[in-house]
């Protein structure tokens, strides 16, 4: 009886402390068709001027009690509310949560973002996820200067420690980890290639910080990068301007699967006065990633979300890829490449070279949105790119890739309530 009116005292009391809190949002988040697991989700907070996540709480209401919840505010234009949906929520079911306002608390930040002159490092409380580099690396002695290069992710670290990119590769001097380049973009009176840095025609820069992010939700970190045209009226003309948006998500994707994920959004604009033509080619932009040595032919497979495989997947289109490999002594890890159906040509072309590149069967993969067909890009817009990547340790199936990538593209469905 002791216990029973302990019970009935404590969450009469936390409900009470919650009633002195005035109420700021009820909403709703409806799991649509669609089974969710951890997934992100956000709610726009249109209307309430606060946006600092130290001033609210959030709970779910389970079973008629209320359960506090992680989220974290991310400020902006209309600012949005993020969280994850955790657990799993069957197709067709709602769950209710209310945001009330509260007094600074602190938070725990899971995901964190570290500057260090050199580089920004992205970790998921002690383990590194990625390195952004920032600073001009040079490359091995004895290699020609005009292969340095900033603004690329590498390392690319699985949750086990496996590095997933390569730089310096002999064969391909001009290739970093995850990048995204433009090879052929007609500026004005000629043309200009941002890949191959051996042409001395152009080359693209870390150009500054926006913001670095820590949270209890995600972190990541905003950044510039300028696409720079050696072949202009100025020696070095900048010719795009690049914006990098990237972010991990505290969430466990694959339950019982050690996994990251990680969101890199990209927006450009033309610098100049004059539209730039991106014409067709087989590389360039979207999002290109050159493997780990330790892959080869032998030891690794790439599919796609059209069931393709490292023998017929170039050229082709797909919405998702998975590539995974093996290391020795160290088991399985990957990394599943998903395009936006907002994206540019989305299902997006691909580059995938064949089994027998450099000899060893080398992997490279990349989305290209221009493969197929040109882009021009005109003065006063913005153009976004939009990547998701699962970076995890072992192996999945068709069934979770296609789940992971429901997630991304069609998110759960929050609805408002007006009370």
């Amino acid at each position: 009886m002791k216990k029973l009116f302990l019970f009935a005292f404590s969450l009469f009391f936390s409900v009470s402390l919650i009633c002195q809190k005035k109420q700021v949002l009820h909403f709703y988040v409806e799991a649509g068709e669609l089974q969710r697991i951890n997934t992100p989700v956000y709610v726009n907070m249109e209307g309430i001027t606060t946006s600092d996540s130290l001033s609210f709480r959030l709970f779910e209401k389970i079973n008629g009690q209320m359960e506090e919840k992680s989220f974290q505010i991310e400020p902006g234009y209309v600012s949005q509310l993020w969280l994850i949906l955790d657990g799993t929520t069957e197709p067709g079911s709602k769950r209710e949560f209310f945001l009330f306002s509260n007094e600074p608390e602190p938070v725990e930040n899971i995901i964190t973002s570290t500057f260090t002159g050199d580089n920004i490092i992205l970790k998921k409380e002690n383990s590194e996820i990625l390195h952004y580099q920032a600073s001009v690396l040079y490359p091995p002695e004895g290699v020609d200067t005009v292969f340095k290069r900033s603004g690329f992710i590498h390392p690319l670290i699985s949750p086990s420690g496996n590095v997933l990119t390569r730089i310096w590769a002999p064969d391909h001097y001009h290739h970093f980890g995850i990048w995204n380049p433009w090879t052929k973009a007609k500026i004005d009176d000629h043309v200009t290639d941002f890949w191959n840095l051996f042409s001395k025609q152009g080359t693209v820069k870390f150009a500054g910080i926006n913001s670095i992010i820590n949270g209890p939700v995600y972190g990541g970190f905003s950044i510039k990068q300028d696409h720079i045209d050696f072949q202009g009226a100025d020696p070095e003309k900048l010719a795009l301007n690049e914006v990098w948006d990237v972010r991990a998500w505290n969430t466990d994707p694959v339950p019982g699967l050690d996994a990251y994920i990680v969101d890199l959004t990209t927006f450009l604009s033309v610098a100049g006065s004059s539209p730039v033509i991106m014409e067709a080619y087989r590389y360039g932009g979207g999002i290109g990633f050159r493997a780990t040595e330790e892959w080869t032919k032998d030891n690794s497979t790439v599919l796609t979300s059209e069931g393709k495989t490292r023998v017929n997947a170039d050229g082709t289109r797909s919405r998702w890829t998975d590539i995974n490999g093996s290391f020795e002594n160290k088991g399985n890890s990957g990394i599943v490449f998903f395009s936006h159906p907002a994206n540019r040509e989305h299902p997006e072309p691909m580059r995938v070279w064949p089994e027998n590149s450099n000899g060893r069967g080398d992997v490279y993969f990349e989305f290209t949105p221009i493969r197929l067909k040109e882009w021009q890009l005109h003065p006063g817009n913005l153009y976004r790119l939009k990547y998701r990547m699962m970076v995890y340790d072992g192996k999945i199936d068709k069934t979770t890739a296609e789940r992971l990538w429901n997630d991304f593209a069609f998110p759960p469905i929050v609805t408002i309530s007006q009370d």
